[in-house]
């Protein structure tokens, strides 16, 4: 009676065990969540090169989309390990939330680039060139925050200033938009032809994506915050 006691004991120890290591740990989460970050500082690095124009325009704009594809495949581990996961680091809600404006953000950074794409672009003006650097910049803040959040607690002062400068940030975009659309607007006023309306909506579709990538930074900040309301 005590052997078999023993056996089922030992048996139902070894189905645990089994059990147990097919669910993902809670720092894989944190794992993809930095890998998901580390997609958007190569994708805003491509989109960067890429506003420097010439001849490589067109390599950069493939690096966008390889960077969005890659980021693409992160998301779809974590939404899965989500679903077949009991135990979460925090809120399921929480982890999609973060994971579907991680994936916003550089899906918008393809956007830019299939428009550049689309109509051949080979030269960008300076107001795109530093929106694309305000992407650079939002981008290295976004993975720094990301590094810090499995310990949330400790980092909490660290992350507020990081999201902080993210919304910095984009209210800088925001003006450099409008700057942009101001001087894209003279320049095909004043072209010498009477007016060059394609130039101009072609111009100003870049601009909408790439102050929109700012924006999608900002998403992805504002979600770090309410996870850190929610959890502290």
């Amino acid at each position: 009676m005590i052997l078999h006691t023993q056996e089922a004991a030992l048996r139902e120890t070894t189905m645990l065990n089994w059990f147990q290591a097919l669910l993902p740990k809670e720092d894989n989460f944190f794992r993809l969540f930095d890998a998901h970050a580390l997609s958007l500082v190569h994708g805003a690095g491509a989109l960067r090169k890429m506003m420097d124009g010439g001849p490589e325009t067109g390599e950069w704009c493939a690096k966008v989309v390889a960077h969005e594809e890659e980021a693409d495949e992160v998301a779809r581990e974590v939404l899965f390990a989500v679903r077949r996961s009991f135990i979460t680091p925090f809120d399921r809600a929480d982890i999609r939330g973060l994971t579907n404006s991680l994936d916003d953000t550089i899906d918008q950074m393809q956007k830019a680039a299939k428009v550049v794409t689309l109509y051949e672009m080979r030269a960008f003006s300076p107001k795109m060139q530093e929106l694309a650097d305000i992407a650079v910049q939002c981008a290295a803040l976004t993975q720094e925050a990301f590094t810090l959040l499995p310990a949330m607690r400790k980092n909490h002062e660290r992350l507020v200033v990081l999201t902080e400068r993210i919304t910095d940030l984009e209210a800088r975009s925001d003006d450099l938009y409008d700057a942009g659309m101001k001087a894209l607007y003279e320049a095909h006023r004043h072209d010498g032809t009477g007016g060059n309306t394609l130039g101009f909506i072609i111009g100003s579709q870049l601009l909408d994506h790439l102050e929109k990538v700012i924006d999608r930074f900002e998403d992805v900040a504002n979600r770090i915050n309410g996870v850190l309301v929610e959890h502290l």
